[in-house]
């Protein structure tokens, strides 16, 4: 039996960095992680000899101040790099590229617009940014701290002048089709733009809810949001939180699954004191630390029988159908996209707003969609070492494909949305097909059942206005700590949500510490 102060469960980016965290102030932590490899869907996975991919394929969202906490440059994370363009591709006009600043393709009167949209979005944004580094105050708290919390929010709103704060709470709710048909002409244009919104999500352009706070939380990043393949892609950013991790005196035990939360009770009443592993280990400890989702944490590993009924009732009510699959093509050589020259950033199949719409129509009552919506990335044009020299590795983003299939996730199932995909892909890139050298099609249920993610959803819980701020995941768990004394939440279901941003991670570690 093993006695530490702290165990994190899960070795994702947001467990990793919970753990360092804590260590560094002198807690002894232990953490433990299921799969063999840490980082969670930002692991790096073989999937052909010699390809390897990840699942989060490019960082966008982590806040400068944890890369500096942390000090990870010091464990080889390079933050310098061009950020890739979103390529709106076309099988009858030239692709249309979205860069950090401009845009090239489309009308004079839509790249003109995009300078005064993206003006607009980063002032929102970087009024919002600290709001996401801070624990949301409690439904009906009235302490300094907490009254502190949304009068800096509220002054760095008014700060943005009249003007621009009423068009703050104007924009901030507006579905993203909405939005974006105020500015821009251009169908293909306009579908692009959506996708940083919708990418993850249960939601479409024309669905009402947070798509703009959520599009807003992503510009919070280091770059403001432009997407970045690291040196050494994305498992070069997870070996360096390792070894931060490491450094700091963190121990980390792999291939360890967690049993169950282990929840003690005496005249005091219940609190958690440790783990048990599916081998019958136990490891008693201060506090537990949880990054896996919250269904997962309070009805598989803590169990119904600690927790009042509308607690229970409330997390078995969380929203979480993961609705985006992924598909990895091992190619013999680097593709030609119709109406692009090298394809060197992150490639959108959606002609328009309306095949986005249609295609979340067919997911949202169990079905395959009509014609797929893909987000394509050759990571290989910018981290060589993802595959044999000379050949490429294509990592696919297929949304609105639900976890919940009507007709089952069959091998026919599976050979029906590979077929679709691989139809769509050879009308923008003529003759793909025959430089596959292999491939690896993962649904939602497959990621659900490989990255212990409940349903297949990215972000643990779908980012909804009900599901976010001081509700998220939901009320009595939503500042990190939870009913349970000694029981803690640090993963992308807790607040401000998902992506590889660190936030969850970063803000239990302090509010642990306070």
């Amino acid at each position: 039996m093993e006695e530490v102060d702290t165990v994190i469960i899960g070795g994702g980016h947001n467990g990793l960095i919970c753990a360092t965290l804590l260590a560094k102030a002198g807690h002894a932590v232990t953490l433990v992680e299921a799969n063999e490899m840490l980082g969670g869907l930002a692991s790096e996975r073989e999937f052909h000899p010699g390809f390897k991919s990840t699942i989060a394929h490019t960082l966008y969202a982590i806040p400068k101040v944890i890369i500096d906490q942390l000090n990870l440059p010091a464990y080889g994370f390079v933050q310098e790099g061009s950020p890739l363009p979103l390529i709106a591709l076309s099988e009858t006009e030239p692709a249309i590229q979205i860069s950090e600043n401009d845009i090239s393709g489309g009308d004079e009167q839509d790249q003109k617009a995009f300078r005064t949209y993206l003006e607009m979005l980063r002032k929102f944004s970087a009024a919002l940014a600290p709001f996401w580094g801070k624990t949301m105050p409690r439904i009906g708290a009235a302490s300094m701290k907490s009254i502190m919390t949304f009068g800096q929010l509220g002054l760095k709103l008014r700060m943005l002048g009249k003007a621009d704060m009423l068009e703050f709470f104007r924009v901030a709710t507006l579905p993203m089709r909405d939005l974006v048909d105020e500015h821009f002409s251009n169908e293909t244009l306009k579908a692009a733009l959506c996708w940083d919104g919708l990418i993850g999500s249960q939601l479409a352009p024309r669905s009402p809810n947070q798509a703009v706070l959520t599009l807003l939380n992503r510009m919070a990043g280091f770059r403001q949001g432009q997407h970045l393949i690291p040196k050494g892609g994305m498992g070069g950013f997870i070996t360096a939180l390792e070894a931060a991790a490491i450094d700091a005196g963190v121990t980390i035990r792999t291939r360890k699954q967690v049993a169950k939360i282990i929840i003690t009770a005496d005249e005091n009443g219940q609190r958690c004191s440790g783990i048990e592993l599916s081998d019958g280990e136990t490891i008693d400890c201060q506090q537990v630390v949880s990054s896996a989702d919250p269904q997962t944490t309070f009805l598989r590993l803590v169990g119904a029988q600690h927790l009042e009924i509308e607690f229970t009732n409330r997390i078995r009510r969380i929203r979480n159908k993961g609705y985006v699959a992924r598909l990895h093509l091992a190619l013999s050589e680097l593709p030609a996209f119709q109406g692009l020259g090298t394809p060197t950033g992150r490639m959108l199949i959606a002609p328009d707003m309306d095949t986005i719409e249609f295609a979340w129509d067919n997911a949202k009552y169990g079905e395959l969609p009509e014609t797929p919506v893909l987000e394509l990335l050759i990571p290989t044009t910018q981290e060589h070492t993802l595959a044999p020299p000379g050949q490429h590795v294509l990592a696919i983003n297929i949304m609105y494909v639900p976890h919940d299939l009507k007709m089952g996730w069959t091998p026919a199932a599976r050979e029906q949305l590979m077929a679709k995909v691989m139809a769509l892909l050879d009308s923008h890139a003529p003759g793909i097909a025959q430089l596959v050298l292999g491939s690896e099609l993962l649904t939602p249920l497959d990621i659900g059942q490989q990255y212990h993610l409940t349903n297949g959803h990215w972000h643990h819980c779908e980012p909804a206005i009900d599901q976010l701020l001081m509700m998220r995941p939901t009320y009595e768990a939503a500042q990190y700590s939870t009913p349970i004394p000694g029981l803690f939440l640090c993963g992308a279901g807790s607040h401000p949500a998902g992506d590889i941003s660190g936030n969850p991670g970063r803000n239990a570690a302090r509010e642990i510490l306070s």
